[in-house]
Order: C-alpha cells, then structure tokens, then sequence
C-alpha cells in the first residue's frame, strides 16, 4: 500500500464509491426473508393435497380410478380454509372439472386443462410459490372456459388421418416387439399405452380402450409372452385394433 500514490488510492475509492454505496443499500433487504402469506402448517396441507391429486390423476386408468374427485375435493377444502380469492377461485373451477368428469366421455380439451391445472399444482413451495397466485387465476379461467363450452365440436378430418398414419406406426412397433425372441414386454406396454393416450386426447375411445386393454394382457401375461397362448391373444387384440384404427376415417 505504500508504494501506490496517494492520488491514485483517492481515485479508486472515488470510482467505488457508487458501488459500495448500491451494495450498502442491498443488505437490509437481502438480510429481511419475504413474509410468508399462508400458515405454514396449512401450505403444508396443501402440497400434500396438490401430490395426491396429481397420483390419483397419473392412475385415473388403473383401479384407483375412482380417487380423483375425492383428491380434488381434498384440495378445494383446504382452498376454503385459506380464505383467498384466488385459492377459491381455482378450488371451485377443479370441482366444477371432476363434475364434468362424472358425467363420462370428457373432452380432450377438459383432459388437457385438467393435466396442465394438476402438474403446475403439484409445485414444493406450494401457496407460496411467487406466482402461484397469477398461475391460480390463469388456470381457474381455463377451467371455467372448458366446463362451460359445448363439447359437441366437430372432428378434424386431417387430425384424425394424421392420428390412423401414427397409429399404424404403432402398430408395427407392437407387431415387432411381440416378434422378439423373448417379446419385449416393456416396448409392448409402453407403446400400448402412448397410443391410448393420444387416442384419448382425440377423443377415440374405442382404439383408447382397445390400447389399454391390450397393455393390461400384456402385464398379466408378463411371465409368459412367449407362450402361443399369450401370442395367439395378444396378435388377435393388435388386429382387433387395427381394424378400429381403420374405422376412425372410414
């Protein structure tokens, strides 16, 4: 330090000066944590709720088909308790949503907002995640919009045609897997399972249902694929398939 010039110590603490000064200013605000806005016991409810919704939504196709209006009614009575707007708002769109799910044969569009609304729900930091009241508003109005629209839309006939090439594709995939030598149980049930999905989001419930019941032979049959009993089975579901596939832009 001795051997810098006394001029040019002044020059570096005049050029930091508005640094530290910023700096300085920072600190308090750095030092205070952002008051939470719900109890914590109660957000704690809550994230639990949002995971247990979201697992029942994941298994809405298997036996525990029946847990999803129960999760979401779960979740709107702790929205209740927590006596904001936005919590309200979201809680009675998702009860407005399992209203319409028991009613049978939702659309793709309900699916697709009930999916978006559940996943973003399903956040650790719960209630208090910095824009969850922003996501609360954006999904209740999608909610609201879905539930209220008439589903009786017309089919895409491009979608649909789409849908039969892909499917087909599909297919060929699931004709493979079964050829193998052994059968490849995890491309069969994967495979089995995407086409029932994008069945579903396209609203074609008899290649949706023929896709998981082929998926559900094939778990059953896990030990024994190999087997012509199995092979004769699960070959006659996949033509069975095929032929629905075909009937869709028939």
């Amino acid at each position: 330090m001795d051997d810098i010039p006394e001029d040019d110590l002044e020059e570096s603490r005049a050029a930091l000066a508005p640094t530290l000064d910023a700096t300085a200013a920072l600190l308090p605000w750095l030092e205070k944590s952002r008051p939470c806005r719900f109890d914590a016991k109660l957000n704690e409810r809550w994230i639990a709720a949002s995971a247990r919704l979201e697992q029942a939504w994941v298994q809405r196709h298997g036996p525990d088909a029946d847990d999803v209006r129960p999760a979401v009614f779960n979740l709107y009575t702790i929205a209740l308790e927590t006596a904001d707007s936005d919590c309200l708002r979201l809680g009675e769109a998702l009860a407005g949503a399992a209203d319409r799910l028991e009613e049978g044969n939702p659309s793709a569009r309900l699916i697709a907002a009930l999916t978006a609304t559940i996943e973003c729900l399903h956040d650790p930091l719960g209630l208090e995640q910095d824009a969850f009241a922003e996501r609360a508003r954006h999904f209740a109005e999608r909610l609201e919009t879905t539930t209220s629209t008439n589903d009786a839309s017309q089919r895409s006939l491009v979608l649909d045609r789409l849908f039969v090439n892909e499917a087909h594709e599909q297919l060929e995939l699931l004709r493979d897997a079964l050829a193998a030598l052994p059968p490849d149980a995890y491309a069969l049930t994967t495979e089995a399972l995407k086409l029932a999905q994008d069945a579903e989001t396209l609203e074609i419930w008899g290649v949706m249902h023929l896709a998981r019941q082929f998926a559900d032979s094939v778990t059953r049959h896990a030990n024994e694929l190999d087997s012509i009993t199995a092979r004769e089975q699960l070959l006659a579901l996949l033509d069975t398939l095929g032929k629905t596939i075909d009937a869709v832009v028939a």
